[in-house]
């Protein structure tokens, strides 16, 4: 085989393979749009539910549940307390989170596993 062969496989595979990447991280408008809460797919918790994150890493915010929709630069952290409204089948929960120290809240999705649910959410009496 001569140089400009293998040349020729090397640039070739290359561009086959940028393809098939660039593939699996393309993103639709519609694979970032938030399911309706309340649907099949997405069932309300109702009561909505407190609950606390878990394990030793933060955890991301997505704009959807699909983990090609983070939201930048947002997280939660271990021990941080929120609400759930809603759960999708294959392990997302639908949240809102509200900074104590600014006031300022965020909604969003989070794996289910790095929850823990606590309660129901209520008023205080």
């Amino acid at each position: 085989m001569s140089n400009r062969t293998v040349l020729g496989y090397l640039v070739g595979s290359a561009v086959i393979l940028a393809a098939l990447g660039a593939s699996v991280h393309a993103q639709t408008p519609s694979s970032c749009k938030e399911p309706p809460s309340g649907s099949k797919r997405v069932p309300l918790l109702w009561p909505p539910q407190a609950g606390v994150v878990t394990g030793t890493r933060r955890v991301k915010l997505y704009s959807a549940p699909n983990l090609h929709c983070p939201v930048s630069g947002v997280f939660l952290v271990p021990k941080d307390e929120l609400v759930a409204y809603a759960q999708t089948r294959d392990g997302w929960s639908s949240v809102m989170y509200l900074n104590a120290k600014t006031g300022k809240d965020v909604s969003g999705w989070v794996r289910s596993a790095r929850l823990k649910l606590t309660g129901t959410v209520s008023p205080k009496q």
